[in-house]
């Protein structure tokens, strides 16, 4: 399983809860630090329980590196079902592998139309793009990042994983360049998830860096921070 065990939690929780319609993805914007049009997008997709403005943090700083660049941190279409407040992308009332890939997919569509419709926005092409995740965001990076016609720039992925590789070879359209981050003291998505999700990437042909994060949990250090910084200069900076 993709997440440690929570599942007397879990069975609480859906015994609570019933299925929502998905919102119209919307969230916190940064324009680009240059003041001028855009030449670059960035699309921060946050983790389970958050909202956008948890990774809309992350934009002034990658601002600096990126100062034609503009920012978009979309709030996850559904309510989170395990906490009071924030989103989700998808449910973990269940933990088991095939439900989180039919999670996945169920919400691909709508995070796909979003980047179709912001792209229009500002007048950019995939290649423009890159997509930043952390932990269910870079679940659904690195899930619809893969499988869009056109190559994005850059999928940069802190703490998550690579949902359902197994499927991958069948679906896979496009190769982008992926950077992914985790703490080695992970203890929401397992460490070993990223060299799990590395080794399938690289078995599709996909160009992957990986950075181990010694100490780290679930979260994003300023190591990280510049490890992404660089992934997104390097693919997006010209």
């Amino acid at each position: 399983m993709l997440y440690q065990e929570r599942a007397d939690l879990a069975e609480r929780i859906a015994a609570m809860t019933t299925p929502t319609a998905p919102d119209a993805l919307d969230g916190p914007r940064q324009a680009p630090a240059s003041g001028g049009p855009p030449s670059a997008l960035v699309i921060l997709l946050h983790g389970l329980g958050a909202d956008g403005n948890d990774l809309i943090g992350l934009a002034p700083a990658f601002g600096q590196i990126l100062p034609d660049a503009v920012f978009v941190s979309p709030h996850a279409p559904f309510p989170c079902d395990m906490a009071p407040m924030g989103r989700q992308w998808f449910s973990l009332s269940s933990q088991a592998d095939a439900d989180i890939l039919t999670g996945v997919r169920t919400a691909a569509p709508i995070l796909d139309a979003f980047i179709d419709a912001e792209l229009a926005r500002y007048g950019l092409s995939d290649d423009r793009l890159a997509l930043l995740g952390f932990s269910q965001g870079t679940m659904m990076a690195l899930h619809v990042g893969l499988r869009r016609p056109n190559p994005c720039a850059a999928v940069v992925g802190y703490s998550g994983a690579l949902v359902a590789p197994e499927t991958l070879a069948a679906e896979i359209k496009s190769r982008p360049p992926v950077m992914l981050a985790h703490g080695e003291a992970d203890e929401v998505i397992l460490f070993s998830a990223m060299a799990s999700s590395a080794e399938a990437l690289r078995a599709n042909n996909v160009p992957v860096h990986c950075e181990a994060r010694p100490g780290l949990g679930h979260g994003i250090d300023e190591q990280g921070m510049a490890f992404g910084a660089a992934t997104l200069k390097q693919t997006l900076g010209a």
